[in-house]
């Protein structure tokens, strides 16, 4: 699942590339008889009042909150995009194909542009028309992305971003606020506490690996052992990460690709993550990358430098 990182390295492409221009039509395939009362264009109900609110309207700007992608328009609303698992967002020339020339898909780039030809952008399920007759689109493999319209006097309170926790890149994010935060789950593993978006924002499963592997702390260890001198270091560890992960264009491991279709370049820089079985990168440290299950997600970590407490 892209993470803030990946996100904020989408929402910065929106900001440089459509920012300004107006949208002149919508189109989606989503159509799940699961969402048939959701607020989402997953809804075919929502949708159609979905098209007709943001038609005409202009992009103001985009922002983030958490791993949400919040498109501010000029009309009453704010567009909201979860990439969820598979998604990401990407802006360029697309054609719509007739159901001969399909093969499965519906939309497909109108040049050979080898970025935007990437197999993994071929999922596409959601795309915007922009005044500039190049698209704003959303690829999607294993449809489980979120769409929504917020009105923007209720975004603080919708219940799309209202359980989250606070911004770890915000300025007046402090290593209080972070103690603060963790010590709502004391008993939690350090791991686990570190991806509850309810606890901090934007975390998962890739940064919470690399950031307890800088800092040397095992991700069973349970919050309330963390000795109180860790805490200032992690603190900034977790600011560092993902600070890297943005400068690098996000993770591309899986499937995230930015707005031009592109891979990021984070995943050339894992020390732990999906290096299971591999020395440790650490100077001097002579142990293993070792991959264990913990809350139905995988852990990757230095069998030798990061070790629990108790």
């Amino acid at each position: 699942m892209p993470e803030l990182p990946e996100v904020e390295t989408t929402v910065n492409g929106i900001n440089q590339y459509v920012k300004g221009l107006t949208i002149i039509d919508a189109w989606t395939d989503y159509n799940s008889s699961f969402h048939k009362k959701a607020d989402n264009i997953k809804n075919p109900a929502y949708f159609v009042h979905f098209k007709k609110d943001i038609k005409g309207t202009t992009i103001v700007n985009a922002s983030r909150r958490g791993k949400n992608i919040l498109i501010h328009l000029s009309s009453k609303h704010t567009l909201l995009i979860h990439m969820k698992m598979t998604g990401h967002v990407m802006y360029g020339p697309y054609k719509k194909l007739s159901k001969k020339d399909s093969q499965g898909e519906s939309w497909r780039p109108a040049t050979d542009d080898m970025f935007l030809a990437d197999p993994f952008n071929r999922f596409i399920h959601f795309v915007l028309t922009l005044s500039d007759g190049k698209q704003l689109v959303l690829s999607d493999m294993r449809k489980f992305a979120k769409v929504t319209l917020i009105k923007k006097g209720e975004l603080k309170h919708s219940p799309h971003l209202s359980t989250h926790g606070p911004e770890p890149l915000d300025p007046a994010f402090t290593k209080t606020d972070l103690r603060t935060a963790v010590f709502k789950k004391p008993n939690g593993s350090i791991k686990i506490v570190l991806m509850n978006h309810e606890i901090i924002s934007g975390i998962g499963n890739i940064y919470s690996d690399e950031i307890l592997w800088r800092v040397g702390i095992h991700p069973l260890e349970k919050v309330k052992n963390i000795p109180d001198i860790k805490w200032l270091q992690i603190f900034k560890t977790i600011q560092e990460t993902l600070l890297n992960g943005i400068d690098f264009g996000g993770d591309s491991m899986s499937d995230y690709r930015n707005i031009k279709g592109e891979r990021g370049k984070f995943q050339d820089k894992h020390n732990a993550y999906r290096k299971t079985g591999l020395n440790c990168s650490k100077p001097k440290c002579l142990g293993v990358i070792i991959r264990l299950k913990t809350g139905g997600r995988s852990a990757h970590f230095c069998d030798t430098h990061q070790k629990l407490y108790t």
